[in-house]
């Protein structure tokens, strides 16, 4: 199986647009264990992971919550702030103890309004977010349920 790298900020967004991001972030630590955000939840925030391991997980009924995507260093938490209706269309969880910076999601997509071009940027970066994961997860699917796996057969 080819994969390919996850879209990360510093490849994602120009260094004028990554700088005033940056400029509104906010370190925060989570332990082992907490929900960042629950799956319907309000998406008011989102993170980039510094150090540690996150799940991404999605509600099953009737059994324990599905495992998704594991996100690690320099990777996105979230998505949904930047598309309406701003509700998580997933879970997450830290895994082990995560570093992070948290970003206030109108704050950021009042910068985007103000200056379309970096509103571009952001929507370039989160939606090649977003096209990684399902890539992803349609691989993680044929690997599940497909006869033969993912892989390649000739």
């Amino acid at each position: 199986m080819i994969t390919t790298p996850t879209p990360s900020m510093l490849r994602g967004l120009p260094a004028d647009h990554r700088q005033r991001l940056m400029r509104v972030a906010r370190e925060v630590a989570f332990p082992q264990g907490t929900r960042l955000f629950e799956e319907g939840g309000k998406a008011d925030r989102f993170w980039i992971i510094r150090s540690g391991t996150v799940e991404l997980d999605m509600h099953v009924p009737g059994r324990r919550a599905a495992v998704v995507e594991t996100l690690r260093h320099n990777e996105l938490i979230g998505w949904s702030w930047l598309f309406t209706p701003h509700v998580w269309h997933l879970g997450a969880e830290a895994v082990t103890p995560v570093r992070a910076y948290e970003f206030d999601a109108t704050a950021v997509r009042l910068m985007c309004q103000e200056d379309p071009a970096m509103g571009n940027n952001m929507a370039q970066w989160v939606g090649d977010v977003l096209a990684h994961r399902l890539r992803s997860s349609r691989t993680r699917l044929m690997d599940l349920y497909a006869p033969y796996g993912a892989g390649v057969h000739v």
